[in-house]
């Protein structure tokens, strides 16, 4: 991946939100982790990592954060009413704590592995909490450079909705339509079925970056 063109995507996003009045409330893309670190982490988490989430970190930032809200007296198209933030995250170093997190919604609410619903939550790995209490998380599941799967915790539409095949494709993709809020709502709308993920090439991301004035 061409993380110079990844820096250069965060950096019209954020100049962009605050042309057209909007709040950016951060940009952190932090320093690429260390080797030991991912070994560590992997060791506490009795896994390993995803190649391409390991790629990512190794060359790219351990701790990236975007923090971007729309104007609130802001006019949006129909297809696009539920978009108001961008919110993509990661921190190697809350790997474990959000694992905690996560097993304990399996043990306290979704421990049938037998269950439609419950299963999508296991055998996964959580990278960015949702601050609607839901999860972005790696199905290992899927091999050595797992897809990314949505985890709802209340019914949410996005359910089990694979988002990518990987997460440097998440990554190619998410960042051309902004980054959009996490929440399964924001996203969904560039998705065009449980299997797609996000189709960053496809009408409705067109439109929104039409809609919102980016050329990414």
């Amino acid at each position: 991946m061409d993380y110079e063109l990844l820096k250069d995507r965060v950096a019209m996003i954020a100049a962009r939100i605050q042309e057209i009045g909007g709040e950016v409330q951060e940009v952190v893309i932090g320093e690429p982790a260390l080797l030991e670190k991912i070994i560590q982490t992997e060791e506490q988490l009795g896994l390993k990592l995803p190649e391409s989430f390991r790629k990512v970190l190794l060359e790219f930032s351990g701790d990236f954060s975007l923090r971007w809200f729309l104007p609130d007296d802001m006019e949006q198209p129909n297809e696009f009413s539920g978009i108001f933030c961008g919110t993509p995250h990661w921190n190697l170093e809350r790997f474990p704590q959000l694992e905690q997190g996560k097993m304990e919604w399996i043990d306290n609410v979704f421990p049938n592995d037998k269950d439609e619903y419950d299963v999508v939550w296991h055998n996964t790995l959580a990278f960015c909490e949702v601050p609607n209490g839901d999860y972005l998380a790696f199905d290992m599941n899927t091999g050595n450079d797992a897809s990314i799967v949505y985890l709802s915790h209340d019914d949410g539409e996005g359910h089990g909705y694979k988002i990518a095949n990987n997460f440097i494709e998440l990554l190619e993709n998410w960042s051309r339509v902004a980054f959009v809020g996490c929440e399964d709502w924001q996203w969904l709308p560039f998705t065009t079925s449980s299997e797609s993920g996000i189709n960053a090439d496809g009408d409705a991301a067109k439109r929104f970056r039409t809609w919102i004035g980016l050329d990414i």
